[in-house]
């Protein structure tokens, strides 16, 4: 055999502009870049309203965060995941309004709901797999929609209103949209960047390994009923505090707000970014959150042509538009694992 052929089959290499671009994107810095970024937009618009569509886009970002820990790490479809946003919500409204306290000293309060939320679905339902925990969790979506419009606490249909502002100090309040969207966005970078590295922990590896083959995870010794509530138990602290954010940006919170449709959006945010890799749910959130907004000129059709880009975006990057690096790609000076390759490497043929 020749040597040639051996170089037939060897991975064709990528050209310079096409590894500077990859080198780009994988950089560490990246992340710092679309930080600031994101601090310096409002010098170019600085409106009511781009203040407000920012906003909203960096709390579905941080949204997206969490249920790529449940989803893209641990392979768990979760459809009711808007339910732990709720929770957030309607827990840090109903503190704030009965204590007369900024939403910023109700956080210890929500994250023990939303703590006991993710434990409440999570324990007696992830010994299930695929459809049926997919049935059971858009039911828990559902079930905490009903009972937040029939119970009197949570003020029924009509909601909660006037919630207080997010922090105050005299005279000053984060209450402004500018000042709120600041805080809005280093809230956010840091529960990004926090999820970013569980995905590359030994809890983050032992996700990857459930999601990619249950029965061989725990073959292998993992307590696998234990990974998946973790997961679901993040998952929901992430919704719970976009939640308190998403009620302070509002001041208002009402069942309404909280259906099937905002689980589905903050799901396909994930698929279409890059299940498992948060650098592409950022993207896909942003792009879900925003380009409804950029199709507004086209009145009546902006949800219609919205669907059809989603629909052509999931065509040609079936993967996301920006997939995960399969785990066989990560390793980088490794030498060759058999005498072939050996052969190959020295340029040598028999």
């Amino acid at each position: 055999m020749s040597g040639s052929t051996f170089k037939s089959q060897a991975p064709r290499r990528m050209g310079p502009v096409a590894a500077k671009v990859s080198g780009l994107l994988e950089s560490k810095y990246l992340g710092w870049i679309a930080l600031a970024a994101a601090l310096l937009a409002p010098l170019l618009t600085a409106s009511p309203y781009s203040l407000n569509v920012m906003t909203t886009a960096a709390i579905f970002v941080m949204l997206a965060a969490g249920l790529n820990i449940v989803v893209g790490y641990c392979g768990l479809l979760d459809l009711g995941y808007i339910a732990f946003m709720a929770v957030g919500a309607y827990t840090s409204g109903i503190v704030s309004r009965a204590f007369d306290l900024p939403l910023f000293f109700t956080i210890p309060a929500v994250l023990v709901m939303t703590i006991l939320a993710g434990l409440i679905i999570g324990a007696p339902t992830l010994r299930l797999r695929s459809d049926y925990l997919a049935i059971v969790t858009l039911g828990f979506g559902e079930i905490t929609r009903i009972t937040a419009n029939n119970l009197a606490v949570t003020g029924g249909p009509s909601g909660i209103y006037g919630i207080p502002k997010l922090l105050t100090f005299g005279d000053f309040s984060v209450h402004s949209p500018a000042v709120f969207y600041y805080v809005t966005i280093l809230i956010v970078a840091f529960f990004v960047l926090a999820s970013a590295r569980l995905g590359k922990s030994r809890l983050g590896r032992a996700w990857r390994f459930v999601r990619e083959d249950e029965d061989a995870a725990e073959a292998m010794g993992i307590h696998t009923y234990k990974v998946k509530l973790m997961a679901y138990i993040f998952g929901a602290v992430w919704g719970g505090f976009a939640g308190v954010l998403f009620a302070s940006h509002l001041t208002a919170i009402s069942p309404k707000t909280f259906i099937f449709l905002q689980s589905a959006l903050v799901l396909m945010a994930v698929v279409l970014g890059g299940m498992g890799n948060m650098r592409g749910v950022v993207v896909g959130a942003l792009v879900i959150s925003l380009l409804p907004e950029l199709l507004r000129d086209l009145s009546e059709y902006r949800y219609l042509a919205f669907g059809l880009l989603l629909v052509v975006a999931m065509v040609f990057r079936p993967k996301g538009l920006w997939p995960a690096r399969p785990h066989e790609d990560e390793r980088t000076g490794a030498e060759p694992q058999t005498a072939v390759d050996a052969a190959v490497s020295r340029g040598e043929s028999r």
